[in-house]
């Protein structure tokens, strides 16, 4: 908790009633390799920071193909919010990637510190600014960049993470099949 309270202090003041508040509302967990924190389909009501390990949300589509929206590590948040925002069943899943541990947020608690502590508002404001800009930029990436060029943001951003993860993982990710993956790092490898 103490990585959290150490975030949100290092781009503006928490009170010590707010801090205690923080603290009330939370819980420590850890989730084992493999685990599902969300699975599709569920209804959703907590949202996750992570304080170590790597988790992932993904979907399936129709056609029963996965796709990853979100690797999570060290410092990141991670939920389904459009199920928790717009009251529907999870769209998502997110499982534990390797041994994680998070801190466990009803997201009504959430919501009721934003009343009662105004001052956190601009903390978690800046928290979705981030979440919305990252987003967009994936997208633009996904219709800019070339594969090859994803993939080295990726490993840019997730420096260790292919040590967690399967190749269908990122492949997913990046919108290519296992097998663009695989030329595109032995391309890598080759310059």
């Amino acid at each position: 908790m103490e990585e959290l309270i150490e975030k949100i202090k290092s781009s503006q003041s928490l009170s010590q009633e707010a801090e205690d508040y923080l603290y009330s509302i939370s819980t420590n967990k850890t989730f084992a390799k493999g685990e599902i924190l969300i699975r599709q389909g569920q209804r959703v009501k907590n949202i996750y920071f992570v304080t170590d390990g790597c988790l992932r949300s993904y979907c399936y589509d129709k056609n029963g193909k996965e796709h990853t929206l979100q690797f999570a590590i060290k410092k990141w948040w991670i939920s389904d919010y459009i199920a928790i925002h717009s009251d529907e069943s999870a769209t998502l899943t997110v499982e534990c990637l390797k041994e994680s541990k998070v801190i466990e947020f009803k997201a009504k608690d959430l919501e009721l510190m934003l009343t009662l502590f105004p001052d956190f508002e601009r903390f978690q404001r800046k928290i979705l600014e981030r979440h919305v800009v990252s987003l967009n930029k994936r997208i633009l990436n996904q219709l800019q960049l070339t594969a090859s060029e994803r993939y080295d943001l990726f490993v840019e951003q997730y420096p260790a993470i292919e040590q967690y993860t399967h190749n269908y993982h990122i492949a997913s990710y990046l919108g290519v099949t296992q097998e663009s993956l695989s030329r595109i790092r032995v391309e890598k490898v080759k310059h």
